[in-house]
Formats: C-alpha cells, structure tokens, sequence
C-alpha cells in the first residue's frame, strides 16, 4: 500500500504520525509518473528533482506531492502550453499559483499535457500527444486539463493544478472520478497563467476529495498585485468550515439542461443524488430556461473564447516568443513560425477568432456574442438570487471513445455537454464531484454557487460525498 492512495488530509496525518516522509512521497509519486505515462501520457516533463527542506506538518500541504498543468510558468522548468511554438520556453519565474504552492511546501511531480495552450475538450489536440482515461485508455480523459486528471485519476499524485475556461477542469473531472473547483472569477490570481480566454479562465484544480478542495483554496486563494483583478476578498477556513447540513438550503435544477441528457443511467445518478440531497436537508425546485439561451452557450463560448485568444497569443509569432523559422523577411518569418508552430486545431480557432474581430463582423459576432453572455449571465443571476446553488449533471454521459461519432452539433448534446460555460461567462464558483458509475466508468455531478460563496457550494458537495461515498476514487492499475 502506498499512501499516495489516500486523500491529502490522510497523507498529512501520516506525515505527522512519521509513517512516512516526503521524499518517500515523492520518490513513489515520480516511480508511478514513469511507469505510467506510456500508458496515459500524463506528462510533458517529469521533474526528477527533490530539495530537502523544514517541512512543517502543521500546513496539511506540506511534503505532499502534486502536478502542475503545463500552461502554469514554473520557473526553471520547460513550459510548453503542449505547444510546439513553446516546445524549449523555460520561464525565469513562478506563477502566484504554482509561487503559493511552493510556500505551503509542495513538491512538484511534473507538468502535465493539456490540449494545445488550453484549447479544446478531448485531451487530444496537444503536440505533447493525446491524453487516456486511467479507467479505461480507449477513452479520452477530456480536457484541456486531460493530463492533470490523469495524473490524479491514476494515483500518481493526489491534487494537481488545472485552469478552466469553460469546463477544462470540471469536465475531466466527471470522466476520471474527480473532484473538480473552479473558484469565482478573480478568488485565486492568474498571473502567470497562459492566457487562453482572461474575461472566462480561472485557476482550477482536481483533487479526490472536498476536503482536499477546501484545504487547496485556503493556500492559492488571496489577492495578487500582480493581478488586477484578483479580489481582496477575504480568504475564509473553507476546510474548518465544511458543514453536512443543508437545512435551509435552497438547490435549483434547470429543466431544459435535465431534458437534454440523453443517457438513462446518468439521469438515474442524478435523481438518486437529489433525494440525498433532500436527506442533508436541502430544498430543491426545478426551473425552466429560455431553451434558445441554452442552446447559445456553445456558439457565445466559442466565439468570445478564440476572439481573445487570436488576440491574446499574437505574440507567439517568433520574434516575440516561440520557436522562430527562418524566412527572408519579419512577415515571412512571422508566417512560417505560426505555421509550423501551431497545430491545426487552434490555426481554426484563430481563424474565428480573427474573423469575429474584424471591423466587418465586429458588430454581428463579436458583440452579439457578448450580449448573448449578458443574457445567461442575468439569467443565472436571477436565479441565484432565490437559490443558493444550481444542481446539474455535469455530462451527458461516461467519458466517450477516441472514435466516437456523437452527433456533436445536435441540439440535446450542445445543451448537456456545454452548459458548465454558464459558471465562466458569470464567473461563479463551480464543482465537479462524482455521483456514480456506468459499466465501471464514473458520472459527475456539478454544483454551482453565488459569487464568492465558495463555503456554501464546498459544503453542499461535501455532504453529497459523505452520502454517496464517492471519493478518493482512482482508476488503472496502482
């Protein structure tokens, strides 16, 4: 038995208890990392490196073993965005993430894959190659935070870093039996963070526990100056204040998104997860959304989302940053750069988003798109106001093949495997826990709360954990 199969708080006690060290931790934790990743491809790089130091058990973080998705500068380690523009980019600096983890005594395994520079839901876009679910490898492990549950779900470290811009952390976290947070907008700084899309990522992470989430969000959440949008909010004892009792507590369901999944065991889960729920003392009602706002989810996303990052990733260019080619002028050298260095998933991304915000289109895209993400905003705010959070599966289904053939722009799957954008466009806080299993392979559940209540949505999946007994769930071979 290894303890890195057990939660932080178990690893901690242990820690304190001496039945075993942190260089023990991380020594197992890089075994497992090079044992598996053939199988998983979990890794860009693996970080052979331990540094001896005071390790004060009083901090539940300290000594223990993570991964850091690979869009996260980390100083003195290759970062690579899973880009081949950024195939030899070493940062000379720590983002406030990774910098705050370092103070809680961490020890960093490794940087995980992730679709290339964080966009895309498969896992598979990356120049770093495709990421396997850990439950079963002919399936994807989604993403783009594919590699950082993988890691997780296989037991090779027991939290790792992610970022979610519209569900690239709380997705993966359904398909490989994860807890998955994504705080509000602004709870825990991104600088540092590659951008992808500002005004929709988030700083997020999986852990198999929500204690373990509460314990992670007290050591990265704080205000940053070096970003400005970071809240000065005070940072609560989320962990000390987990709470089992619902009473009072009011959930909504939204109709549409429950009519739209389209598979009988997940809604089976999901209606068992309510009576439990309804054991824990909460009240919950079912409400009705504009179906035509639910079905614009994915379009706002995908355009507001490449509209920013054509914008934010023009510096990618090779004379700025990236892998430069050689070319007979700046323009030609500029062009056989991006070619070269982007793979052509995102040359479509940038394609739309280019084309969103040319000074034609401006007006019937881009804007359109931002008033559509006002409207969902004002919806779910509306609903927020009489509900304390809104309870949804978190996907249609268990992880899909790498050859499935789901009929993607039906308008049952843009509802079901989308709607979680809805906690990005509000920047509310958002997470992910399992709920059950089909044929072996597990179900989420997603819980979404008022901004800045993170207590509330972390007690609210805490005591659904308790009653379903989901947790510390891993998956492959130890």
């Amino acid at each position: 038995m290894s303890y890195l199969d057990k939660t932080i708080i178990e690893i901690n006690k242990a820690l304190k208890e001496g039945k075993t060290t942190p260089k023990e931790l991380f020594e197992q934790s890089i075994e497992r990392a090079k044992k598996y990743q053939n199988k998983y491809n979990s890794f860009v790089t693996i970080t052979d490196k331990y540094e001896e130091k005071e390790y004060n058990f009083n901090n539940k973080l300290a000594g223990i073993p993570c991964a850091i998705k690979d869009n996260f500068s980390t100083k003195g380690i290759r970062t690579t965005g899973s880009s081949n523009i950024l195939d030899n980019y070493v940062p000379v600096f720590d983002a406030t993430a990774v910098k705050k983890l370092k103070e809680n005594q961490i020890n960093i395994v490794g940087k995980t894959v992730l679709d290339e520079l964080a966009m895309g839901g498969t896992g598979t876009t990356g120049y770093t190659g495709v990421v396997k679910n850990p439950y079963d490898i002919t399936r994807q492990a989604g993403g783009s935070s594919g590699g950082s549950a993988a890691a997780v779900a296989s037991g090779i470290v027991p939290f790792a870093l992610g970022s979610d811009t519209g569900d690239s952390v709380r997705k993966p976290a359904s398909l490989c039996g994860l807890v998955g947070f994504k705080p509000t907008w602004g709870r825990i700084s991104r600088f540092g963070l590659f951008p992808f899309a500002p005004s929709l990522d988030h700083v997020a992470y999986f852990t198999r526990s929500v204690e373990d989430s509460a314990v992670i969000l007290e050591s990265l959440a704080g205000q940053d100056y070096n970003d400005y949008t970071s809240s000065n909010k005070k940072v609560e004892k989320y962990y000390e204040n987990l709470n089992k009792d619902l009473k009072g507590k009011k959930l909504v369901v939204i109709k549409e998104i429950i009519d739209s999944v389209y598979d009988n065991k997940v809604i089976a889960c999901f209606n068992k997860s309510l009576d439990e729920l309804e054991k824990c003392g909460a009240v919950i009602e079912y409400q009705s959304v504009d179906e035509k706002l639910l079905k614009a989810i994915y379009p706002t996303y995908m355009v507001i989302s490449c509209a920013e990052a054509t914008s934010n990733n023009a510096n990618l260019d090779g004379i700025k940053f990236g892998n430069r080619q050689d070319g007979a002028s700046i323009d030609e050298v500029m062009f056989n750069t991006r070619t070269k260095g982007f793979g052509e998933f995102i040359k479509r991304r940038f394609v739309l988003g280019s084309y969103a915000l040319a000074k034609q289109n401006q007006e019937k895209l881009f804007l359109r798109a931002q008033k559509v993400r006002r409207l969902i905003v004002e919806k779910v705010n509306d609903l927020l106001k009489e509900y304390d959070a809104i309870v949804l599966p978190a996907s249609g289904d268990v992880a899909p093949r790498f050859d499935s053939q789901s009929e993607k722009l039906s308008d049952n799957y843009l509802i079901a495997e989308n709607h979680l954008a809805i906690a990005n466009f509000a920047g509310l806080p958002s997470i992910t826990i399992p709920m059950g299993k089909k044929e072996g392979l597990p179900i989420g559940i997603n819980i979404t709360g008022r901004l800045f209540d993170e207590q509330t949505t972390l007690n609210i999946a805490y005591a659904l954990e308790s009653k379903l007994g989901y947790k510390n769930m891993m998956g492959g071979n130890k």
